[in-house]
């Protein structure tokens, strides 16, 4: 049987991280047999989770595994689709992984109320003695990524810009179909959902990528549609 190693649930999520919830999803539309675990970065292929474990075989990045479902159990979860289609689905998981991504880790991390309210909470664990140390460290950990990833570098106005415009790509793509790329769903599902339901939550505060998808009533829509579907007690 699969095994997933994940962070777990938060932030009124199924997981803290929109790439778990990526994988999770795509095993879920797959409908292969799985069981969820929780993993521990320090111990995690390439140090980030999640990753799968499938009989013995270890998988890490939520796009591999998609990829090794394909290969290993000739479930590529884009049947119907065609080239052109195939194409727009990657790019735009390609927009959601590598633009989209951090914005939303922006707001979570270098916005001190929305700090406080999400990843903050993320350190119980840690022994209180080292709690505040440790969370110092990975938060500037965090911000050094931004930086150098570039999006640390925008102002606030820019940076929700930006978010807007993948915002209204994904509102005007989806229009008024029932799943991304028509009537039933595809691998490109596992992602938006993800990402769309990971900037609706409401458990960070009033954040910028929470205000521009409440613009686009279909985006809403197709979250709240999806979450019935698959994650009916969550």
């Amino acid at each position: 049987m699969i095994t997933l190693y994940r962070f777990g649930p938060a932030l009124g999520l199924p997981d803290a991280s929109p790439f778990v919830v990526k994988a999770e999803m795509l095993l879920k539309l797959s409908g292969l047999p799985y069981r969820l675990a929780r993993g521990d970065v320090r111990r995690a292929p390439r140090g980030k989770l999640p990753y799968i474990d499938d009989d013995g075989q270890i998988i890490p990045d939520s796009t591999l595994i998609r990829l090794h479902l394909a290969d290993k159990y000739a479930i590529s979860l884009d049947e119907g689709l065609d080239q052109a289609q195939r194409a727009v689905a990657w790019s735009v998981d390609c927009m959601l992984g590598e633009h989209f991504y951090w914005g939303l880790v922006y707001e979570r991390w270098a916005v001190d109320e929305h700090f406080r309210r999400g990843p903050a909470q993320w350190f119980q664990s840690v022994p209180r003695p080292l709690r505040a140390l440790v969370r110092c460290l990975i938060r500037r950990k965090v911000r050094r990524a931004l930086h150098v990833q570039g999006t640390g570098r925008f102002s606030a106005e820019e940076r929700e810009r930006l978010l807007a415009e993948d915002a209204a790509a994904l509102a005007a793509l989806l229009g008024d179909k029932s799943f991304f790329m028509g009537e039933r769903p595809s691998w490109i599902d596992a992602s938006v959902y993800a990402f769309v339901s990971s900037a609706l939550t409401p458990e960070l505060g009033d954040t910028a990528a929470r205000r521009l998808m409440l613009r686009h009533p279909n985006l809403q829509g197709y979250a709240e549609r999806l979450q019935t579907r698959y994650y009916p007690s969550q």
